[in-house]
C-alpha cells in the first residue's frame, strides 16, 4: 500500500487584535517574528519539514494578504496553491474550498489527507508534534476525522475543550466539544483528565471531510463547490468565485462538523503548544530573563519584574516596576496591566469606531512591489521612505491632490513621467507635478530605497488612479 499524499493546509487568515499595536488588520500576528526570525506561519510550515507524503500546501488567505502570504512562502523557499477568499466566512468554509480543490476539479483524483493547521500558533516540540500527526494518520486513512487536543497543565478560560472518549490506538473516540468555561467549570475539567484544549488543527481525508459537510452542513458544501468551480487564476492566486462563496453560511469546523460527526477521532499532543493569543502568552515561551521580563528591541529595564517589554526602535526603559506589558512601535505605545491582556481587544474595537488608522497599518506597509514607511508629516505634506524590490513597479498611476518629488537614495530608479522616461541612481532627484501620468520601476539587481515628499491639499492613499497595475489592484 502505497503511503498517503498529506498536503498542508494553512489557514491564513485571523486578526490577532490582542497583539497590537504589533498586529495590525493589514500585517496581523502570524506575519509577525515574535519568537526568532522566522514569522509564525513560516514556522507553521518549516514544522512540517520530516513529514513523510508530504504534497503541495495549500493556503487559504484573503485579498489583502496575499502578497505578504506568497512572499513569506517564498522567503523559505516553498511553494503553495494559494486561494483566495473573497470575504471571511470562518474556518468550515475556508477548508472545504481546500477540499473541493485538492480533489480536483472532477473530483476523480486519490482523495489526500488534508493536514489543517492555523498560521499562528507556536509548538516548540516539533518531533512531539509529528509523532502525533504519525498517530493520526491511520484513523484519518481510515475515514475518520481527528483532531489533536492539548493536554491541558491548567485551568484555562480562554479556550474551549475536548472530552475523549474511549481508547482507540494512540487515542480516543471523540466524545464531544465543550465551550470556553468559567474558572471553576475549567478546574473541574483539568481535574478530571478527561479534557484537552482544542487546537484547532485537523487531519482528514478530504473526501470524508466533504461528506460530513453532505451530512451536517450541506449548504456549505453546496456553495463552497459551487465558488471553486467557478474559480480563476490571477497570478500566483486563485480567486474562488465571489457569489458563491459569500453565498456561504459563516460557520467554523467544530460547530459545522466536528461537533456534530460519529467519525471523530482526538490524538493527545504534549508539544509545548501555545496560540499567543495575547501578550501575555509571550511569557509562556521560555523567553523571559531570570527577573521574569520578557525583551525584545532597545530595553533597559531596572528593578522590574515579571514584564513584556517589546520596542520597535526607540528606546524603551523601565523603573520599579512590575507585571506590565509595554509594546512601542513608532505610531503606538502600548501599557497594560498583564492580568489584562484579554482587554486589549476591546481598546482596538474602541478605536476602531474610532476610525484610527494604527489599527489597520504598521508604520512600514508592505506592497506587492515592496514596501514604504511614513517619516515625517504635517499640513499639506508628506515624507516617505520607499522600497522597491528588484525587477518590481508601481502601478501606472496619477493624483488629483498632490505632487510628488523623488530622491534616490539606493539603487536604480526607472522613471516615467508624462512622455518622458528617466533614469536615476543614487542622489539624484526629480518631481512629479500634479495630475501627470507616471510610473516608478526597480530595474536593477538589489533593492531600490526612495525618499518620496508629497505636497498637496490631500495626501490620502486613496488620491491614486490607477491606469495600469501588474498586480490586479
Amino acid at each position: 500500500m502505497n503511503a498517503p499524499v498529506i498536503r498542508p493546509v494553512i489557514l491564513c487568515g485571523g486578526a490577532g487584535t490582542r497583539l497590537w499595536p504589533l498586529s495590525r488588520t493589514h500585517y496581523p500576528k502570524q506575519f509577525l517574528r515574535l519568537v526568532d526570525e522566522f514569522s509564525l506561519l513560516q514556522n507553521t510550515l518549516r514544522r512540517l519539514d520530516g513529514v513523510a507524503g508530504l504534497g503541495t500546501t495549500i493556503a487559504v488567505a484573503n485579498e489583502n494578504h496575499r502578497f505578504l502570504v506568497a512572499e513569506q512562502f517564498l522567503e523559505i523557499g516553498l511553494k503553495a496553491d494559494i486561494l483566495l477568499e473573497p470575504a471571511a466566512r470562518n474556518t468550515a468554509p475556508a477548508v472545504a474550498a481546500a477540499a473541493v480543490h485538492a480533489l480536483g476539479a472532477g473530483g476523480q483524483q486519490a482523495a489526500p489527507l488534508l493536514l489543517v493547521l492555523p498560521s499562528d500558533h507556536v509548538i516548540a516540540n516539533v518531533a512531539a508534534f509529528q509523532d502525533a500527526v504519525r498517530a493520526a494518520i491511520p484513523h484519518a486513512v481510515a475515514g475518520a476525522l481527528v483532531t489533536f487536543g492539548v493536554l491541558p497543565d491548567r485551568a484555562e478560560t480562554g479556550y474551549g475543550y475536548i472530552r475523549r472518549g474511549d481508547a482507540v490506538a494512540g487515542g480516543y473516540a471523540l466524545d464531544r466539544f465543550v465551550e470556553k468555561p468559567d474558572a471553576e467549570t475549567a478546574q473541574r475539567y483539568l481535574d478530571a483528565g478527561s479534557y484537552f484544549w482544542n487546537s484547532g488543527m485537523f487531519l482528514f481525508r478530504a473526501d470524508s471531510y466533504l461528506e460530513e459537510l453532505d451530512r451536517h452542513a450541506p449548504a456549505i458544501r453546496e456553495c463552497v463547490t459551487a465558488a471553486v468551480a467557478g474559480d480563476r487564476c490571477d497570478l500566483d492566486f486563485v480567486r474562488l468565485d465571489h457569489d458563491a462563496f459569500v453565498a456561504s453560511p459563516s460557520k467554523s469546523i467544530d460547530y459545522a462538523v466536528m461537533e456534530k460527526t460519529e467519525h471523530g477521532v482526538v490524538i493527545p499532543l504534549d508539544a509545548g503548544w501555545n496560540d499567543i493569543g495575547a501578550w501575555d502568552a509571550l511569557a509562556a515561551l521560555g523567553l523571559a530573563d531570570v527577573a521574569g521580563n520578557t525583551q525584545r528591541g532597545d530595553v533597559l529595564s531596572i528593578d522590574t519584574q515579571d514584564s513584556i517589554l517589546l520596542s520597535e526602535g526607540r528606546l524603551l526603559a523601565t523603573v520599579g516596576v512590575s507585571k506590565l506589558i509595554v509594546v512601542v512601535t513608532p505610531d503606538a505605545v502600548l501599557v497594560a496591566d498583564k492580568s489584562k491582556a484579554q482587554e486589549v481587544k476591546a481598546l482596538v474595537e474602541q478605536l476602531k469606531r474610532s476610525a484610527r488608522q494604527e489599527t489597520e497599518f504598521r508604520h512600514i506597509v508592505h506592497r506587492p512591489w515592496g514596501s514604504y514607511e511614513g517619516v515625517a508629516h504635517g499640513p499639506r505634506y508628506q515624507v516617505k521612505r520607499i522600497l522597491v524590490k528588484a525587477g518590481a513597479s508601481l502601478s501606472l498611476q496619477k493624483h488629483h491632490h498632490r505632487a510628488e518629488h523623488w530622491i534616490v537614495v539606493k539603487g536604480t530608479a526607472s522613471i516615467q513621467r508624462g512622455e518622458e522616461s528617466l533614469l536615476l541612481s543614487e542622489n539624484q532627484s526629480t518631481y512629479i507635478p500634479l495630475g501627470v501620468v507616471h510610473r516608478l520601476e526597480n530595474p536593477g539587481r538589489i533593492d531600490l530605497e526612495m525618499v518620496e515628499v508629497q505636497s498637496g491639499s490631500y495626501l490620502g492613499e486613496d488620491d491614486i488612479v490607477r491606469l495600469q497595475d501588474s498586480y490586479g489592484r
